[in-house]
């Protein structure tokens, strides 16, 4: 799992071991606890902290980790759990013109990350993890490795980014490089990857297409690496951004994506191959998406717009 990932498990087992070593006056290992105890921390987020339903899934996901793979003790049903209920969303949406508007006060390389966001939809994690292998220039795609659910899939290359692209991966080559003459240059490669094949780390294949200005140290393995961008200092520049442009609601990364499934599906692209392209694993959650396109593509008209003058138009003559 990513280290992101790896951090927030490790949050959510202290907070449960914590949880129950204030109520039993002592630390208590997890090994010691059972299915309930699972369920009283959890019904103890929904009904005493009132966390989201996002947050309660993701702790019961580190706890689901930490009880199968860890000890080696899979949870059964858990009954007894109450699970909070996500209340449906319609997504935020830009217009086109708001889009093209934000991209015009973007620079550099979020300027093209942002980009690949909207162009081919993808997550922001997933946008700024793309290596120089994951873009296909001849056929136009870009491969998405170990997206949401640990999923690979293949997302649109839009032709306005080929040259772009082709810029950034030389941009990428003389950064390598120099990192190369340095005594650097290796890359964090996915673990298993790492075994196979070590020397892979060195070459331009692997290297990120958007790397961070800056060398860092690997939290894991303690090497020093050309990480990628910060997912942080893109926000801050697409909020900055929005607010240049006159956009006056929240913006974010994710909006991009949101609004390019949306605006596919408003110029006539199956909601099937929006799926696809997106990685949902289901056609209910790509659906969300036919209610935002259909709401901006209404022909009905108001009866506000049918008023003359304030009044309601006449149904008889007068006299009638």
């Amino acid at each position: 799992m990513s280290y992101r990932t790896e951090r927030t498990y490790l949050g959510w087992i202290t907070r449960f071991v914590r949880f129950h070593a204030a109520r039993a006056g002592a630390f208590v290992h997890p090994a010691d606890l059972a299915e309930p105890d699972v369920e009283a921390f959890l019904n103890h987020l929904a009904n005493d902290r009132d966390v989201a339903a996002s947050t309660q899934t993701q702790a019961l996901s580190a706890l689901l980790f930490l009880y199968g793979p860890v000890l080696g003790r899979p949870l059964d049903t858990m009954a007894g759990l109450t699970r909070v209920r996500k209340p449906p969303r319609v997504p935020s949406v830009l217009s086109p013109d708001e889009v093209s508007r934000v991209l015009t006060h973007l620079r550099g390389r979020n300027a093209l990350v942002v980009r690949v966001l909207y162009g081919s939809g993808l997550r922001l994690a997933e946008a700024l993890a793309l290596r120089v292998k994951d873009v296909d220039l001849d056929r136009r795609q870009i491969t998405v490795r170990s997206g949401k659910g640990d999923r690979d899939r293949v997302a649109l290359l839009p032709l306005s980014l080929a040259g772009p692209l082709a810029e950034q991966v030389g941009a990428v080559r003389r950064v390598h490089l120099a990192d190369l003459a340095a005594g650097g240059g290796e890359a964090a490669l996915p673990h298993a990857y790492a075994r196979k094949s070590p020397g892979a780390a060195r070459s331009l294949a692997w290297q990120f297409l958007f790397p961070a200005s800056r060398l860092s140290t690997d939290p894991r393995a303690g090497h020093v690496h050309r990480h990628h961008l910060d997912p942080s200092a893109v926000q801050r520049v697409v909020r900055e951004a929005a607010r240049r442009a006159g956009v006056d609601r929240r913006v974010t990364s994710h909006t991009f994506r949101h609004s390019f499934a949306t605006h596919l599906l408003e110029a006539g692209t199956d909601v099937r191959t929006v799926q696809h392209l997106l990685g949902h694993a289901k056609l209910a959650t790509t659906q969300v998406y036919l209610h935002v396109a259909g709401s901006t593509g209404l022909r009905v008209q108001s009866p506000l717009d049918r008023l003359r003058d304030g009044r309601p138009p006449s149904s008889h003559t007068p006299g009638g």
